[in-house]
């Protein structure tokens, strides 16, 4: 098994854990029901029309090729709960090993729990693992300029930003440009966690 996985995560009321086919349902119906929130931000085959994934089928393709991918040590596929109820999900990506160990990572959360700090508990639970018992150095979040609910989320955990690639990644039918955010080990000696959480002391 990869290092560092599989695992739970927890911080009060949030919890990151591994995706399960049984949740199929429940993630078809929160992605149907967060189409229009979602689909500006959603990746989408170029030379295509734009589409949405929420049916059962590509939830249940979806686990099995991160499961692999996990398996191989090259993802961290999460499901974000909030009290016990599927909210979102969370996947870190493109493990790189060696001189790198460097990776991806990018979320998606319920319209409706949006604003409660329920995305940058999450992810400070993903990073502090990633930087710590998976043994990365470095985590990447690339976000659309647009997406200001996004950028927020990782500038309260202490990302810096790093510039702008252009025309990144196709989106809503075109290629996007996408603010590259970025934190390493160096950056964050006592914890992304602890950093969120002294910032929601500070404004709660």
């Amino acid at each position: 098994m990869a290092r560092g996985w599989p695992v739970t995560l927890t911080d009060g009321r949030v919890r990151l854990r591994p995706l399960r086919r049984r949740e199929a349902a429940a993630w078809s119906a929160l992605r149907k029901r967060n189409a229009e929130w979602l689909v500006p931000w959603e990746a989408t085959p170029p030379g295509g029309p734009p589409t949405f994934r929420a049916d059962l089928a590509t939830y249940l393709v979806m686990v099995r090729s991160l499961g692999r991918e996990a398996r191989a040590g090259r993802a961290l596929p999460f499901a974000i709960h909030y009290d016990g109820v599927l909210v979102g999900q969370l996947t870190v990506s493109s493990v790189i090993r060696g001189s790198l160990e460097s990776a991806s990572v990018g979320y998606w959360v319920d319209q409706r729990i949006a604003g409660r700090g329920v995305m940058p508990s999450a992810l400070a639970l993903s990073v502090d693992h990633c930087l710590g018992p998976v043994g990365l150095h470095r985590i990447e979040a690339n976000v659309r300029p647009e997406n200001t609910a996004s950028r927020r989320v990782v500038e309260k955990l202490g990302f810096r930003e790093e510039g702008l690639r252009r025309r990144l990644l196709h989106i809503d039918g075109d290629w996007r440009d996408h603010l590259c955010y970025a934190v390493t080990t160096d950056d964050v000696p006592e914890g992304v966690l602890a950093r969120w959480r002294a910032v929601r002391h500070q404004d709660p």
